[in-house]
């Protein structure tokens, strides 16, 4: 069969398939509905898994490469319900201020940036925001933080060991006491406690950085002393100087805390290192588990559509019996009759691909516009799409098409 010949049957193939759908809109649009929905939930999940590992890694990599993290808790999914049998990390001690401080001093970390979090009602005038989440910091945690501060200032270290009334909010916080105003330069309350507005703070967008919730940024003593913050969940972010490396930097770390804490070299660690790896192969983990679901709801969305090809085909093979034996007695051969019939299937599951694609757009753009993450869906994810949604109708195509090939072509035409 020539390269023009495949073309003719091909393009017959899809006028009929057409044809068949206006003919059927019912059954066809059931099958379509079917493929589309798995479509839909391969591509919607796809942009946003791809823009939340866009902005994770942004997080991460503005961290500098050779930053790592200390914290009292393990970076890896564990069955803990809260008893020291099934998570014995929790009888470790919480970092301290002044542990940061002695890492700080280690001539090969250029910064340690100490981080704990809580809430507090923060109230402009008549509008209160109750149990609004608190971030606070020591001075330098811009080092290892991609986001922006504008309008406005950090703090500095002396407001830091002051524990000065300051507070850097961030824009949905400024939207929602100050509308269309500014924010800087004015005072808040916080906890019942005035607070100068010092910057407005724009994260890296991901959608952990609570970007659609309102927070506020303190220091680090101003949350201690003023807020009651406790320090136990403190974590640590560490970054070396430039030119030694990352683990070298985390072996002196490690010994520094051991001597610090008093540990034999038999005692295991009361505490946690963690590299960027560590971290992204935890959040994989997670992510893999979203796929995972994502998979088996367009599998069984395709399995929907497919058992509609397989009826709609049917159908279509007993309506046209006469029409087959009429091709079959003009010297159509089982081979064109099936071709004919599997592109036909594969035009009404692509179809479904491509609604599911359209619809899974435009939520994508609904996330990019509404969210902080930048979803986007990723060229392979159209191609897997349209590739399985053609092999759904291919697959389940097949046992109309052999028996539309497989009749008798006298029969066929005595068929009323």
């Amino acid at each position: 069969m020539s390269i023009g010949t495949k073309l003719h049957h091909l393009t017959e193939g899809v006028l009929i398939a057409f044809d068949a759908i206006r003919a059927n809109k019912v059954r066809a649009g059931l099958t379509i509905l079917g493929i589309a929905i798995g479509v839909f939930v391969v591509t919607a999940m796809s942009a946003a898994v791809h823009g939340i590992n866009a902005g994770v890694s942004s997080s991460l990599a503005a961290a500098g490469p050779n930053t790592f993290f200390i914290t009292k808790w393990p970076a890896a999914i564990t069955t803990c319900n809260g008893s020291a049998d099934s998570c014995p990390w929790r009888r470790n001690p919480g970092l301290t201020v002044e542990e940061t401080e002695r890492l700080a001093r280690l001539p090969s970390i250029e910064a340690v940036v100490a981080h704990l979090s809580t809430s507090a009602s923060v109230r402009y005038r008549d509008r209160e925001l109750p149990g609004a989440g608190i971030n606070a910091y020591t001075e330098d945690w811009t080092e290892v933080d991609g986001g922006t501060i504008d309008p406005g200032r950090n703090f500095t270290r002396a407001e830091n060991d002051n524990a000065s009334h300051v507070v850097i909010i961030n824009e949905n916080m400024r939207e929602r006491l100050f509308d269309e105003g500014e924010g800087v330069g004015q005072h808040i309350s916080i906890d019942g406690a005035p607070y100068l507005v010092i910057g407005v703070y724009h994260p890296v967008a991901n959608a952990f950085e609570g970007g659609n919730n309102s927070n506020a940024i303190v220091p680090l003593e101003t949350a201690r002393r003023r807020l009651n913050a406790s320090t136990s969940w403190m974590d640590l972010t560490v970054k070396p100087v430039d030119g030694v490396r990352q683990d070298v930097a985390m072996d002196e770390v490690i010994a520094e805390l051991r001597t610090v804490r008093g540990l034999k070299p038999a005692q295991e660690n009361t505490f946690f290192v963690n590299t960027q790896e560590k971290l992204m192969e935890l959040y994989n983990q997670v992510v893999g588990v979203f796929l995972l679901v994502m998979i088996v709801l367009s599998a069984i969305g395709l399995m929907v559509g497919g058992v509609g090809v397989v009826a709609i085909m049917m159908i279509s093979v007993t309506e046209r019996t006469r029409e087959i034996g009429v091709r079959k007695a003009l010297g159509a051969t089982k081979a064109t009759i099936l071709w004919q019939f599997l592109v036909e299937a594969a035009t009404l599951t692509l179809v479904g691909a491509v609604a599911g694609l359209a619809v899974g757009a435009v939520l994508t753009w609904m996330i990019r516009a509404f969210t902080p993450i930048q979803a986007s869906i990723p060229p392979l994810a159209i191609v897997a799409a349209l590739g399985a949604s053609a092999l759904t109708g291919i697959a389940f195509g097949m046992l109309p098409a052999a028996r539309a090939a497989g009749l008798d072509p006298v029969e066929a035409l005595r068929y009323e």
